[in-house]
């Protein structure tokens, strides 16, 4: 009788944690919260704990909070797959990742690899900046959804205003090495060699990720080539740093650039007296005339006093409450169903993503996706055990 009891005790705060459990959305945001991609990795937390605070004070995804539970994966491929798999012991079923295409590539082959082995237990993986067109070419999975142009679409825009531009005749490329930086100096030389064959190449340099502290070497190597233009991927401290050697040594040139507006790239270029010579592609900012998103930057600014570097995340939490509220269910396969057929209005542009396919506009282009790994075409029932 006394064991009865004892158990009986044991059971009620178990079963109020579950049910405090069930009553709480909860996903896992697996980016660098140490070393070098820190600082874009927590200012890109707190992006997604404002959204989450958004989407609770409209009730929530069906009923239930939303809370950001932070993994931190240092940028390590092999590190986020334990803060992956950490987060899918806590009972985790949606991740969302975006700092570093390594990462998502290994996120993407793990969680695809995952749900074929836990049918029932899927997880989705829901991808707000990791670029790499090979995430949605070769590495193509139901469960990976992307909400940014993959760095293709934005070579092409780039390389569209810069075939405009008479003054760039010599042209030096400096990326990070790794899959992300790979893509960038490829598109680059194969863009530009169709659309602009008169630049030449006076440069193409690959640097560790995140590891440098003083670029100074490589700008002794630009200024150098005697390029007057130069094209480079690099985004957080790896941003900053290369153009505070760039001031430091009065380097003179046109940055044209993928991630100029990340933490720490406005103060580097206000430092170093480069105004009108940095150019970004970027799907939305601060002062566009859009009055909802200009509502949200204020609101945002206000609470955290810096603006909103990621408008895709905006996106990607929007539409997954819309998608929700479609399938009526929080299962994984039911969210993904109902965000390839779903059109909806998102931040400061129209974005459609497709059944069967999956599509990011960008001034006019797109990224389509066919995925030959469809699990099959039925609702999962939400109350199956």
């Amino acid at each position: 009788m006394r064991k009865l009891m004892m158990a009986a005790l044991f059971a009620l705060p178990m079963f109020g944690a579950t049910a405090m459990a069930q009553d709480t959305l909860k996903i896992g945001y697996i980016d660098p919260l140490s070393g070098g991609g820190a600082s874009v990795g927590e200012k890109g937390l707190k992006t997604f704990q404002f959204l989450a605070e958004e989407l609770n004070a409209k009730g929530g995804v069906l009923g239930k909070q939303v809370e950001i539970v932070p993994f931190d994966d240092k940028t390590n491929p092999q590190e986020s797959l334990i803060q992956a798999q950490k987060a899918i012991d806590a009972g985790i079923r949606i991740l969302t990742q975006g700092i570093g295409s390594s990462v998502a590539s290994a996120l993407t082959d793990f969680v695809t690899k995952y749900n074929e082995r836990n049918p029932g237990k899927e997880v989705l993986y829901f991808n707000y900046a990791a670029v790499d067109p090979v995430l949605t070419n070769d590495k193509c999975s139901f469960w990976h959804f992307r909400w940014d142009a993959n760095s293709d679409i934005k070579m092409e825009a780039l390389t569209n205003y810069m075939k405009g531009v008479p003054s760039v005749k010599k042209l030096y490329l400096i990326n990070q090495d790794y899959s992300f930086g790979e893509s960038v100096r490829s598109q680059a030389k194969a863009m530009l060699a169709a659309k602009r064959p008169d630049i030449q190449i006076v440069g193409d340099e690959l640097h560790p990720l995140q590891k440098i502290t003083d670029f100074a070497p490589y700008i002794a190597k630009i200024k150098a080539s005697g390029a007057d233009s130069v094209i480079t991927g690099n985004w957080g401290q790896d941003f900053a740093l290369l153009l505070k050697a760039a001031a430091d040594a009065g380097l003179r040139v046109n940055w044209y650039t993928y991630y100029a507006y990340l933490v720490g790239g406005p103060t580097a270029i206000k430092q170093g007296n480069l105004n009108n010579q940095v150019f970004a592609v970027v799907e939305g900012f601060a002062n566009i005339d859009h009055a909802p998103s200009q509502a949200f930057e204020k609101a945002f600014r206000a609470k955290y006093g810096f603006t909103l570097f990621f408008p895709r995340a905006v996106n990607e939490m929007r539409m997954l409450a819309a998608a929700a509220d479609k399938a009526k269910s929080l299962e994984p396969v039911n969210i993904a169903l109902a965000l390839e057929g779903m059109e909806f209005e998102v931040f400061d542009q129209r974005r459609a993503i497709r059944r069967g396919t999956y599509r990011v506009g960008l001034e006019g282009g797109g990224e389509d996706r066919d995925c030959a790994d469809r699990p099959a075409d039925h609702l999962q029932d939400d109350t199956a055990d």
